[in-house]
């Protein structure tokens, strides 16, 4: 398990974050970015989410439509709340991926992402969406992924209970094995498991590699989302054939 919940000792670490990002807060041993600033800045996605949600299931939040958002971190109870929020809306088909810095619980973590797929459920990262740590696995969840160009991602290497990084265990461990395994179920080669499995180790836990859209979309096999085609004006032509005759 890669945190200890009950972990008291909280230090701060300053991130390397992109230009339009803010100010983060690491939490030792917690799967999480805590937005701080001087006023609280509240992303107009994340905004718009809230006001829009017509019920809530710990962070997911029911919008209407067949849509649902992930606006917060994960944890222990994030697999019952999600089954939860299916029995009573089991018309949701889309999860959109709006402010998610992580989880508390890697095991449900992955648990949950599991449910999503075996649900069917697509996940889109929407622009103004930033998709986090553990909550990339989510994300990789969806049985159809879509990402705009405004969204965001960040991965790192993890980091467990007994403070050993990924980088402390061999490579044919179980504790590998178990994320790379993951990454097979969502869809990845053996191969592209691998690759990804190394990319998000390839930066300490205390750090972060910041990704754009584009640059995750790269990474998964997606294509650019084609934008909503507008229905051109129909023109009128008058028949002079007629009026030549």
């Amino acid at each position: 398990m890669r945190f200890a919940a009950a972990l008291a000792a909280l230090f701060a670490i300053g991130l390397s974050a992109p230009a339009a990002a803010q100010t983060y807060v690491y939490e030792v041993m917690v799967e999480e970015w805590v937005e701080t600033t001087s006023s609280r800045f509240v992303s107009p996605a994340l905004a718009e989410a809230e006001s829009h949600a017509v019920a809530a299931y710990g962070p997911f939040r029911v919008l209407g439509n067949g849509r649902a958002a992930l606006v917060g971190v994960t944890d222990f109870h994030s697999p019952r709340q999600f089954a939860a929020m299916l029995a009573a809306y089991p018309g949701i088909d889309t999860l959109e991926f709006v402010e998610c810095p992580g989880t508390y619980d890697d095991r449900a973590n992955l648990a949950l992402g599991r449910m999503i797929r075996v649900a069917g459920i697509a996940a889109v990262v929407p622009e103004g969406g930033s998709v986090r740590s553990g909550a990339v696995e989510l994300f990789l969840a969806g049985a159809e992924r879509s990402i705009s160009d405004g969204a965001e991602f960040a991965v790192h290497a993890w980091l467990d209970d007994r403070g050993m990084g990924a980088h402390d265990y061999a490579a044919d461990s179980p504790e590998h094995a178990k994320y790379l395994a993951y990454y097979r179920e969502m869809g990845m080669a053996a191969d592209e498991a691998a690759r990804f499995y190394a990319m998000t180790n390839s930066v300490p836990f205390e750090d972060a590699l910041w990704l754009t859209g584009e640059e995750m979309r790269d990474w998964v096999g997606l294509e650019r989302p084609v934008p909503a085609q507008q229905e051109l004006p129909r023109l009128a032509y008058l028949d002079l054939e007629a009026g030549l005759n």
